[in-house]
């Protein structure tokens, strides 16, 4: 169990500032006179008092309040540039940012969950007791922020108004954090008060990069204290560590629903898109994947946009699931981003239409980005993530240094889009019909599958395995993945499955409104089913067939093929869609290898995550029930029909 404002907090502490008049002086003193008149608009006594601890612990030269006017953003563009956290590229609006060279991914041995005696943390995560994360956070981030500019902004996670968004504030030395924040969340200055009193809460971020060396980065920290709702960062520079408004955030929106609103709300590592079905009508999705697993382009798939990365959903009055995006801008991965698989989006990177911050890319003579898969001629040289570089360069062991690295970034805000949805800004969200989970499996699951009942969509959710990717400093392998939202749930799986089951189950959804939870898979190789290549079995632009496909089965328009993990599509639905939707002929043959069972694969698949779930405590019994029924049908099917099933056998 999690309680709220249990312990020390710790920024207060190490700060010394308790009442509001001694905040409120404090913040002056750092203040010039336009930033003191902006000081007026927040008047919560408790975010007033974490702002001036968090100057009194990082002692800045003086504070600069982000209003989210023109004037102020440009300001923090500028200093950006200033201290050389960016720089400008000839495309109007453009710019560039490094990466500290061993900091290209989220730095989990070093990410740290502040914990209360007798409180129970992820067993996939790491924990620090609040009393040693006290002394690390004295040592490492007092006068953090000497000699700089400490800047705050307000923001909500989520539509102004909405019964699930989350007010923040964003406390940084990092004028590219605050710049990124300014992209990818909703600056409500003026609203921030009003959303705190009408939702009861808020979240702070602290962040400091220290002097931005790689001498540093061993000192690198982050910390999020779930009991106070505070984020600490410190000496790195990589957005996913630094902009704590991202996963940080989600940890704890993560927290609130499973331990506040069980069964009633969820917070997901979830895209939101929607696709147009006939007759004019939208059907909304959200869809799981691990970072770098083409979320953001399954969202983009889609013919109206709202998120690629989270969602914050609930049941409504009416018994329909909602589901809003806390973001409103994307900061998505480029390896592979082309103009056949991904068009909308490069015309927004290679034209000058939209601000965009460039990370560990590769910049050319003449200031053009470049990365690995983008389709186009590659530069001989330039400079990227770990410096300048030239084609042929290998890094101390040997191996071909990549144009880009594999978690190059760019960020933009999600209006540019020409498939964007004001949906998105909707407080009442979307309603969602179509829930997908997928990863990158190469050899088991088929394209796409729909669950029989909701509680073995939540099991499909449970079950996601993946190719590690490089989100993550330090991944190798093929891991599992429950819900693509593993590395972001604080407290124990077994309260997060339970909370999935409940959420899912709940009585409250219409019958007519119930979601199809379904599995997604486009990285099935022609090797796994026979052929001799690691290409994959089909096209980038086949998933909108995936989906489409779905979108009528959640309205109930075509017929499925039934088996033990669940509905599978019959083949002229498919080829139908296919001629339709991205006019392609879909052969019988290909149909054949890509909706094949390979029980044995399955079988291990079932196998490991029994085993692995296994070793939890208190996990809910539906999911061992669901998993050994699958294994009794798998196991029949392979009796009567050997270790690979045909569609047409079933």
């Amino acid at each position: 169990m999690l309680v709220r404002n249990q312990g020390i907090d710790i920024v207060q502490e190490i700060g010394g500032i308790k009442t509001v008049e001694d905040a409120i002086a404090y913040i002056e003193k750092l203040s010039d006179d336009s930033n003191r008149e902006k000081l007026k608009k927040i008047t919560t006594p408790e975010a007033l008092l974490k702002i001036a601890n968090a100057a009194a612990m990082c002692r800045p030269k003086t504070i600069f309040i982000n209003s989210g006017s023109r004037e102020d953003v440009q300001f923090i563009r500028y200093l950006a540039w200033e201290k050389g956290e960016e720089a400008n590229l000839p495309m109007k609006d453009h710019t560039i940012h490094y990466d500290l060279k061993a900091e290209q991914g989220r730095i989990v041995d070093r990410t740290f969950y502040i914990a209360n005696e007798g409180e129970e943390i992820s067993s996939l995560a790491n924990k620090l007791f609040r009393d040693n994360a006290l002394i690390e956070l004295r040592e490492k981030m007092t006068g953090i922020m000497k000699d700089m500019v400490m800047i705050v902004g307000c923001y909500t996670r989520g539509p102004v108004g909405s019964p699930v968004s989350n007010p923040a504030l964003e406390i940084t030395s990092s004028a590219y954090v605050s710049h990124s924040a300014e992209i990818l969340y909703r600056n409500c200055f003026e609203a921030f008060d009003k959303e705190v009193v009408r939702l009861g809460h808020f979240y702070t971020n602290i962040h400091s990069e220290g002097l931005n060396r790689a001498e540093d980065l061993p000192n690198a920290r982050v910390f999020m204290d779930r009991s106070h709702w505070t984020t600490y960062s410190m000496y790195c520079t990589y957005a996913g560590n630094t902009l704590l408004l991202k996963k940080g955030n989600h940890r704890f929106s993560v927290d609130k629903s499973v331990y506040e609103n069980r069964g009633k709300e969820l917070s997901e590592h979830m895209f939101i898109t929607g696709i147009d079905g006939p007759g004019g009508r939208i059907t909304w999705f959200t869809g799981a994947a691990p970072s770098g697993c083409g979320k953001t382009t399954t969202a983009m798939a889609g013919n109206h946009f709202v998120g690629d990365d989270l969602a914050q959903m609930w049941i409504d009055e009416n018994g329909s699931i909602r589901s809003v995006n806390p973001e409103c801008g994307i900061f998505g991965i480029v390896e592979d981003v082309n103009w056949e698989g991904d068009p909308e989006l490069m015309k927004l990177l290679r034209n000058e239409s939209t601000e965009v911050i460039w990370s560990n890319v590769l910049i050319d003579e003449n200031g053009i980005p470049h990365w690995t898969g983008n389709g186009e001629e590659a530069p001989a040289k330039g400079k990227n993530f770990q410096g300048e570089w030239e084609q042929g360069m290998v890094d101390e062991n040997g191996k071909a240094i990549p144009i880009s690295h594999p978690n190059a970034r760019c960020t933009l805000s999600s209006t540019a889009l020409a498939n964007y949805s004001e949906t998105a800004e909707d407080p009442a969200g979307a309603e969602t019909r179509v829930v997908t989970y997928s990863g990158r499996d190469s050899d088991t699951m088929p394209p796409v599958w729909a669950a029989n009942t909701p509680e073995e969509g939540v099991v499909i959710g449970a079950c996601i395995v993946s190719a590690a990717t490089a989100t993550e400093v330090g991944a190798r392998g093929v891991k599992r993945a429950p819900w693509a939202n593993a590395p972001f749930i604080p407290g124990s799986l077994a309260d997060y499955m339970d909370a999935q089951f409940k959420f899912f189950g709940n009585e409250k959804i219409a019958a007519d409104k119930k979601p199809v939870l379904a599995g997604l898979n486009y990285f099935l190789t022609h090797e796994s089913r026979g052929g001799d290549s690691k290409k994959l079995l089909g096209e980038k632009k086949d998933v909108k067939v995936w989906l489409a496909w779905l979108e009528r089965k959640a309205h109930g328009e075509v017929e499925t093929i039934k088996t033990p993990i669940g509905e599978l599509p019959k083949y002229n639905d498919l080829k139908d869609l296919f001629k339709t939707i991205i006019d392609k002929d879909y052969s019988e043959d290909l149909y054949e290898k890509q909706f094949s069972l390979y029980l044995d694969n399955i079988i291990a698949r079932n196998e490991l995550q029994r085993e692995a779930y296994g070793q939890e405590s208190n996990l809910p019994e539906q999911l061992f029930l669901i998993l050994d029924k699958q294994h009794k049908g798998l196991t029949e099917l392979k009796e009567r029909f050997g270790p690979v099933v045909k569609p047409d056998q079933l």
